[in-house]
């Protein structure tokens, strides 16, 4: 082979320079992550033209990157965030289902986090908000990486609060005067409240849900105050409250048309535009802001729950039961997901590139210009071309993993194979309806063509051209993608439970209360707050 000439030389390096650029000319970029909890794809107005709540939203959409077929890696709570954090899916980390209460376990300690490398890279690290993926001993987000916490251990509806926040069906408040007040109520946590803790410190106990809100906003604000004041980049991770279950907000006016879910949904906005507008602030082009849902609507809530969109998995309606959070299907996993860099990331730009939250962890561990943990191996992929919009390709193959319906915790259920969607398992989630859809097993797999079909209504005819052509790519892909995982270095999650270690501010007050009642932490200043409340623990 010859020496290439001095203009070949020119172009390669020209080339190469382009591709470092977005990392390597501007320096290292500060992340922003946001995860919405339980969002519909159609819970923005970017994808869904019916929600009108979302100004906020679609201005970010408009002036970054609209991803319309991206997933979560899971489609339930723990298990979609351990995924985010690791870039690997449950079958290979270990959380395969949700934590509780009184979990003594969580993500397993010998996975790393995002936050483990990025801060091992020189960033500031940061976690506000929801976090349920242990919150005993060493699986505190304390030990995960993060410099700094301040939020919820699990879902803001898994411990009670004095106003309680909207649900089906409502709960109760915390009692206020011993076991005589206690009442028990189906699905609802009445005998100890909800905490809220600043890294280590129960600083609230039960927590204020009506301003929970403008605290994260408040907490986040100052993160990236500080990291911008210490010269280090910053990673923040931002997981809301909204929209599992609406908090305590005033109900809109009725022209909305969307009642308490569609005032929730215009804080969440709200708090959005806010962040957004504090990165913007403290350097406009340094910060890659993400937003994405951790899964679908959790539809047995009713009108309590999001917007599926076109994705309502008509073949599962038809029979019964739910087809969006828990379930495999569209409506479960496909979650609206934005990114914004001003200068780096196209602006008014739709990609159909098939990406999921597990391609988070690479992407950002790649742009920070740190290497992927060794040993063991990954379900993400470093998304960067897509990003900058040098490419439209994304997974030819993603796996979706039970979460809580009709078969085994985190078992691979359904592939994605292009534009080709094969069920082995479906049924077992509940729908607003009451109705549980029956389990099944399909062998041969249910095909749909999503191209055709993305309401997931008809599967291809077994005895079809089509469906013969592409069983067998089908088959291999799930078998490859079973043996990858057989053979990897898989973590196992402690799933035991012990009620001792159930946060609890004072075991003294009923309900774990930081205060006796007819005190109120709301009333407090901040400040007083902190140093009343850390007296507790």
């Amino acid at each position: 082979m010859g020496t290439p000439s001095p203009r070949v030389v020119l172009v390669l390096a020209a080339a190469l320079a382009g591709l470092l650029a977005p990392r390597a000319a501007y320096g290292r970029p500060n992340f922003i992550v946001i995860l919405a909890d339980d969002v519909g794809w159609g819970d923005l107005g970017a994808n869904w033209a019916e929600t009108k709540e979302t100004p906020h939203l679609d201005e970010l959409a408009a002036e970054g990157t609209r991803f319309v077929d991206f997933h979560s890696a899971a489609s339930t709570c723990s298990p979609s965030r351990a995924s985010l954090l690791t870039g690997r899916l449950g079958a290979r980390n270990g959380v395969t289902h949700n934590f509780a209460v009184t979990s003594v376990g969580g993500l397993p300690l010998n996975e790393t986090t995002l936050a483990e490398v990025l801060r091992e890279a020189g960033y500031s690290t940061g976690a506000i908000g929801k976090w349920h993926l242990g919150h005993h001993g060493r699986h505190h987000p304390s030990f995960r990486g993060f410099d700094y916490y301040f939020g919820i251990p699990y879902s803001h509806d898994m411990g009670c609060t004095d106003t309680p926040g909207y649900n089906l069906p409502p709960c109760p408040p915390c009692p206020r005067h011993g076991a005589a007040a206690r009442v028990a109520r189906k699905d609802c946590y009445t005998e100890v409240a909800l905490p809220l803790f600043e890294n280590l410190a129960i600083v609230q106990q039960p927590v204020n849900l009506s301003s929970l809100a403008a605290r994260y906003a408040e907490e986040a604000t100052r993160f990236i105050q500080r990291a911008s004041d210490s010269g280090r980049p910053f990673f923040l991770y931002l997981a809301l409250a909204h929209m599992h279950v609406p908090l305590g907000v005033p109900p809109p006016p009725p022209a909305s048309g969307r009642g308490i879910y569609g005032a929730s949904l215009s804080e969440m906005d709200a708090l959005v535009g806010r962040i957004k507008q504090v990165a913007d602030s403290h350097g406009k082009g340094n910060t890659l802001l993400w937003f994405a849902g951790d899964n679908g609507p959790w539809a047995q809530k009713c009108e309590l729950a999001g917007r599926l969109g076109p994705f309502v998995g008509a073949w599962q309606q038809q029979r019964g039961g739910s087809s969006a959070k828990q379930t495999t299907w569209e409506g479960g996993h496909r979650v609206p997901a934005l990114a914004y860099w001003p200068g780096r990331i196209p602006a008014k730009r739709t990609s159909r590139a098939l990406l999921s939250t597990l391609d988070v962890f690479p992407t950002l561990v790649a742009l920070a210009g740190a290497a992927l943990p060794p040993n063991r191996r990954f379900d993400g992929v470093d998304m960067s071309p897509v990003l900058f919009g040098w490419s439209d390709v994304g997974h030819k193959v993603l796996l979706h993993p039970n979460s809580g319906a009709a078969g085994k915790d985190g078992e691979i259920e359904t592939l994605r194979l292009a534009q080709y969607k094969a069920f082995y398992t479906t049924g077992g989630a509940t729908a607003c309806d009451g109705s549980i859809g029956p389990a099944e097993h399909h062998q041969p797999p249910l095909i749909f063509n999503l191209d055709r079909d993305i309401q997931e209504q008809e599967p291809l005819d077994v005895a079809s051209r089509e469906y013969q052509a592409v069983l067998p790519a089908v088959s291999r892909a799930y078998a490859q993608a079973l043996e990858d995982i057989a053979t990897d270095n898989v973590s196992v999650a402690d799933y035991s439970k012990d009620p001792a270690v159930t946060p609890c501010c004072n075991a003294q007050h009923v309900a774990c209360r930081c205060q006796a009642p007819g005190t109120h932490a709301a009333a407090l200043d901040h400040g007083t707050e902190r140093r009343a409340m850390r007296l507790c623990l």
